[in-house]
């Protein structure tokens, strides 16, 4: 297997990622869910108005760090990159999750937003190795 694809393996489907976002130079981490494309894009929802928006609009630069959380030995990745906010109806319509209903009511709503995350570079830790991999696109 190729670095990617171990890589994908990781981030395939919806995980529960640590985000770190800038805030006035402090950083700020928080759980959200995100998915995993076969590009090695992460995308995720959240609300217009959140602290994260308004942190990404001001400063893109972002960290995030997945990791199954089922065996303390699974590999895990740490992402480097940039964040998008998208409002428009076409991509919020791309990547509406039923799941999202909950939280949104619909996929029109103003409130909906979505995040997405390309890398600039993707640290791959494989169970007991003291070195990451490193993906560049």
């Amino acid at each position: 297997m190729t670095l990617k694809d171990n890589i994908s393996n990781v981030i395939a489907g919806q995980h529960v990622a640590a985000l770190a976002t800038l805030s006035e130079g402090k950083p700020e981490v928080r759980f959200v869910v995100l998915e995993g494309q076969l590009d090695l894009t992460l995308v995720g929802a959240t609300m217009k108005a959140s602290r994260k928006v308004r942190q990404i609009k001001e400063n893109p630069v972002v960290g995030i760090s997945i990791w199954s959380g089922k065996e303390y030995t699974d590999p895990y990745i740490v992402f480097r990159g940039k964040a998008e906010i998208h409002e428009d109806l076409q991509m919020k319509k791309k990547y509406w999750n039923p799941m999202y209903e909950q939280y949104f009511k619909t996929v029109d709503n103003p409130d909906y937003v979505v995040m997405l995350f390309v890398p600039g570079e993707i640290e791959y830790i494989a169970p007991g190795s003291m070195q990451p991999e490193v993906w560049k696109p």
